[in-house]
């Protein structure tokens, strides 16, 4: 995973285990959603006492920017054509008894929201997210975890959550403390990843933000 430049030394913390923050969750906003009554999402002015005027142009922009992911994203007459039949990265020889095809299951978004709050379905989420890439049960997956206020940053091809309200907004980037998962495994015999940590002083530039409509 790429370093982080500026940023403090990690913080590890046990896959599942909930995340120690002076605030509760629900105050701290949602990355990449736009609201007046929290702290706002990653990539937001805060509008605290910002006139009507400002928040119904910021509005406005944001209404414009999903009209346009929501336009390089148009539904093809082809696409429900299209077969979604699973062929294995890596084929193997099983015995008979073994399942040979995929479970039907995993293509039902119900069953990811279910799978989502289980005590280790984050861990879930990030595994059907790295290790099933271009796949339904990928965006599927990723589906559950922006529900969850995570959000994917496009250059470390990571995903993060605020941990607390940011230090610095400007219109570029914000800055603070974040919680981040370190999707490597181990190397050898040393496990230094597949875990929850915790980056200070973090900047989080908005034009690797990820946030397309799902």
């Amino acid at each position: 995973m790429p370093s982080f430049s500026g940023v403090e030394s990690s913080v590890e913390l046990s896959p599942g285990q909930p995340l120690p923050s002076p605030q509760a969750s629900t105050t701290l906003g949602v990355i990449g959603r736009r609201s007046v009554s929290d702290l706002g999402a990653v990539g937001e002015i805060p509008t605290s006492g910002s006139t009507m005027s400002s928040v119904g142009t910021d509005d406005q922009l944001y209404n414009l920017q999903m009209l346009d992911a929501a336009y390089r994203k148009l539904p093809q007459p082809k696409d429900s054509e299209r077969l979604r039949s699973y062929i294995p990265r890596n084929p193997a020889v099983t015995p008979n008894s073994y399942p040979q095809v995929q479970a039907p299951i995993v293509n039902n978004p119900a069953f990811w929201e279910r799978l989502s709050k289980e005590p280790y379905g984050a861990d879930t989420l990030f595994f059907a997210f790295y290790y099933q890439q271009n796949t339904y049960q990928q965006y599927l997956a990723a589906k559950e975890l922006k529900k969850q206020s995570w959000r994917y940053h496009k250059k470390y091809n990571t995903w993060f959550q605020r941990h607390e309200e940011p230090k610095i907004t400007t219109d570029e980037y914000e800055q603070g403390t974040y919680v981040y998962f370190d999707f490597h495994i181990a190397n050898g015999e040393v496990q230094h990843g597949w875990c929850q940590r915790i980056k200070t002083e973090f900047r989080f530039e908005y034009n690797y933000l990820e946030d397309e409509v799902m």
